[in-house]
């Protein structure tokens, strides 16, 4: 059963042509291969096992038109769209954080209190936002994404860093962020930051694997 695994992979690898991608492209849908030829044990023949690699994965010549569109896709705009993302996040906390503490409005302190009540429910969310940003970039540059998504990661944890400066520094008051900023909280953030990359990299995994 080896003979249409080595005439797929040969196909695919003359229409990837020069593609930058070509060696880990290949090395992934040989995988992919293997993983079919072991559950193809019922198929009787080769053209059998053939027509189900086809199936799951579409023919060498639509996968190398996809890799070949990928590479014209804009991966400026989809790392700007992230960082934009995720500074309108910090943004409006900052503007809530602000308007709460300078203006005594009975409806903001309302949605302030609802939300320092729910850190744990923010924070999960806030990690699917990451694990999203990997998602769409593996999904939508596979390989090539690699480099992209550490350039976005890093763009977009600035206002992350910047604001944990500030406050750590207490150039912000710490009063500010009560009754949520204790020395266990700060632990807690310095913490969560850390992991946020892990979380991309398996979202980035994840739409990887959805693209093929």
């Amino acid at each position: 059963m080896e003979r249409p695994k080595n005439r797929f992979l040969e196909e695919l690898a003359n229409g990837l042509g020069s593609h930058p991608d070509k060696k880990s492209i290949l090395l992934e849908y040989e995988s992919h291969i293997d993983e079919i030829i072991i559950e193809s044990y019922d198929c009787t023949n080769e053209a059998e096992v053939t027509d189900r690699i086809f199936t799951r994965l579409g023919s060498p010549e639509e996968i190398t038109a996809m890799w070949k569109e990928e590479l014209t896709a804009t991966p400026s705009n989809m790392k700007w769209l992230f960082i934009l993302l995720n500074i309108l996040l910090f943004g409006g906390g900052s503007l809530l954080t602000l308007a709460h503490n300078l203006y005594q409005w009975e409806w903001l302190s309302a949605i302030w209190n609802r939300l320092t009540a729910i850190p744990t429910l923010i924070a999960l969310l806030y990690l699917f936002f990451w694990a999203l940003l990997g998602y769409e970039i593996g999904k939508g540059f596979g390989h090539s994404g690699r480099r992209l998504l550490r350039k976005t990661f890093l763009l977009a944890l600035i206002p992350n860093v910047v604001l944990m400066i500030l406050t750590v520094f207490q150039i912000i008051p710490h009063s500010w962020f009560a009754p949520l900023l204790t020395k266990t909280f700060i632990i807690a953030c310095i913490i969560f930051t850390g992991i946020l990359y892990p979380v991309t990299w398996i979202g980035y995994r994840w739409g990887r694997k959805a693209s093929i």
